[in-house]
């Protein structure tokens, strides 16, 4: 602990990790993940299908509850633009394919890093105002 002679985990006094309460937790299952989509798409007054629901449900175990349940939203207005009455399967991926979550966002820019404008810069020149002037290739 700084300041102190005493050493103890994480610099937290031993009286006090003592009195915490450690809660284990476990991830969803794919049911439970089902059940709060479902869950979510009734307070949205959002119609889905069976077949929707399965592939946001394997959505929201690939990537994040999170993400599923704003897909839910998105969806949503796919269906109602075209006029439909439920939003189906189509719906859905439609939105997936338009709205990347973190983990494909991420491989999207180490793919593309070298066609952004960061990466343009060549070196640092000084102007005409005797101030530093980024030059771009």
């Amino acid at each position: 602990i700084r300041g102190t002679n005493y050493q103890s985990p994480h610099g937290i006094p031993i009286d006090l990790l003592d009195r915490l309460l450690i809660i284990s937790t476990d991830s969803y299952t794919d049911k439970e993940i089902q059940a709060i989509l479902k869950i979510r798409c009734e307070e949205e007054d959002v119609d889905i299908s069976e077949d929707a629901l399965v592939v946001l449900t394997r959505i929201g175990m690939q990537t994040s509850l999170r993400y599923a349940i704003q897909l839910i939203t998105t969806a949503n207005l796919v269906c109602r633009k075209r006029k439909g009455l439920e939003v189906s399967k189509e719906d859905i991926r439609k939105v997936y394919s338009l709205f990347m979550d973190e983990a494909r966002s991420t491989l999207f820019l180490k793919e593309y890093q070298q066609e952004f404008m960061f990466n343009e810069i060549s070196e640092i020149q000084p102007s005409n105002s005797g101030t530093l002037k980024y030059g771009l290739a």
